[in-house]
């Protein structure tokens, strides 16, 4: 339901106005002067203003351009009984949606509300799109080690000097890569990602360097490969580790003399890329394998970035579960939760194997199963889910519910029912009272509506 101000001075107008959207279903609050109004616009959140040009205590103009300035995106429609052409273009040229004049006339008023609405939903969504496709995420973290590999990509960046990433998985190697193109003299160009783990070795040729038709059986038409794609900008290797060695041979030949050739072609392409490689493995100690070509390894690693694991950087994890929470209860439109300090504690205890890929992984499970603060007892309960949680001092110790983590194909699976148990257990704790459940869980009625649909839940099940 849209949240409504009616900002006027006449009280015949807001009662009007009042009476005629409350009709229509919409949630309607009003005040006489523009002093208040701007107060309850910082307070609270509403999807539309109504207000009036012409009041004693504020001018109309004015609210709107404070109003303005403390949510930029909400919509006004000025209304006054001394409208001309060059007020309504002022309004206009300050931010307004759109002008009425008074009396309003009601099927111009319904439309106009409505028209309004949809552009501020369409303004949601769109900043909604454009944070999930912005092109690189901040790199978050207060430990040396962060601060150094910041250090290292401003200087690094503005070059066009071969980079080798190293770590763990899930240790954020991809986002380093991503933030020395997007500083980079390159950056209007795009980066070009080619995981060389999850290609197999007889297509890794064909993936970075194209191929002509007829090259090979299924061959059924030219393709351009990566090194061309990525052409004026940045080619990302990750996974340089699991490269074939025939791929390798390739590789080194295009870094030394910025040409390629498809396969099954003759024809020599001149590229311009700089190449940013990333490894978990320890090159050096492939080298000796015979698994990874020397020349290689020091064609690529003119400077050398690794980012460590995050158990050596503890003091950033509290600093990153703030930003995962903020970002993930936003892409699931609730209110963002809040964490204990004894939680954040409990949090850097973990070992995190799965590192920045772990903790955002788990910081989704606690927004999913926890009440409206995180505790260090949700910690617990949800880091190892079949493992048993103490309820408090002086308590004994509750057995959590023994979940067989073979039956899920996928996280999403597991997520959907942890989510379809937890709603269960809090209707039933609340008697099956939908209000006080949506109210306990901190989200809204009709959400939960959806939930219990979605998730065919029945009383007494």
């Amino acid at each position: 339901m849209a949240k409504i101000l009616i900002i006027d001075d006449e009280r015949s107008i807001r009662n009007t106005l009042r009476e005629i959207l409350e009709y229509e279903d919409y949630e309607v609050e009003d005040v006489d002067n523009g002093v208040d109004g701007l107060q309850l616009i910082e307070k609270k959140d509403y999807d539309l203003v109504l207000c009036d040009i012409k009041m004693n205590r504020m001018d109309g103009m004015e609210v709107l351009t404070e109003g303005l300035a403390i949510k930029p995106d909400l919509p006004f429609i000025m209304i006054s009984g001394h409208g001309t052409v060059e007020t309504a273009v002022e309004a206009s040229k300050k931010g307004a949606f759109d002008f009425i004049s008074k009396p309003p006339d009601l099927n111009r008023l319904l439309i106009t509300v409505r028209n309004a609405l949809d552009r501020g939903s369409l303004v949601v969504e769109a900043k909604v799109l454009k944070r999930k496709v912005s092109k690189v995420r901040p790199i978050l973290g207060e430990s040396q080690a962060i601060i150094k590999i910041k250090e290292t990509i401003d200087r690094v960046a503005p070059t066009d000097a071969r980079v080798l990433v190293t770590g763990a998985n899930g240790s954020g190697k991809e986002l380093v890569a991503r933030w020395l193109h997007e500083k980079s003299n390159r950056s209007s160009a795009p980066i070009i990602e080619v995981n060389c783990a999850a290609i197999p070795s007889e297509l890794i040729e064909s993936e970075l360097f194209g191929h002509e038709k007829g090259s090979f059986t299924s061959a059924i038409k030219q393709r351009i490969g990566k090194f061309e794609s990525a052409n004026g900008g940045t080619l990302f290797l990750d996974e340089i580790g699991d490269m074939s060695q025939s791929a390798q041979a390739k590789v080194l030949r295009a870094l030394q003399e910025n040409k390629i050739t498809r396969v099954g072609g003759e024809k020599e392409i001149d590229v311009d890329v700089r190449v940013v490689a990333a490894t978990n493995k320890d090159l050096l100690k492939e080298i000796e394998a015979g698994n990874f070509r020397m020349d290689l390894y020091h064609r690529l690693s003119v400077i050398l970035i690794h980012v460590p694991p995050l158990i050596e950087r503890k003091d950033d994890i509290s600093l990153l579960t703030q930003s995962f929470l903020d970002e993930i209860c936003n892409e699931y439109g609730m209110p963002v939760k809040k964490i204990s300090d004894a939680a954040l504690e409990a949090l850097k205890a973990l070992p995190w194997t799965g590192n920045i890929r772990e903790l955002r992984n788990m910081v989704e499970r606690l927004i999913i199963l926890s009440d409206k603060v995180i505790t260090d007892n949700d910690v617990r309960a949800f880091a190892n889910p079949s493992a048993p949680v103490a309820v408090g001092a002086g308590n004994a110790a509750a057995p959590a519910p023994q979940t067989d983590f073979d039956q899920f194909n996928n996280f999403q699976e597991y997520k959907d029912f942890a989510e379809r148990e937890y709603i269960k257990f809090k209707l039933e704790k609340n008697n099956w009272n939908v209000s006080k459940t949506a109210d306990d869980i901190d989200i809204q009625r009709s959400h939960l509506y959806s939930k219990i649909e979605k998730f065919g839940l029945k009383r007494g099940e």
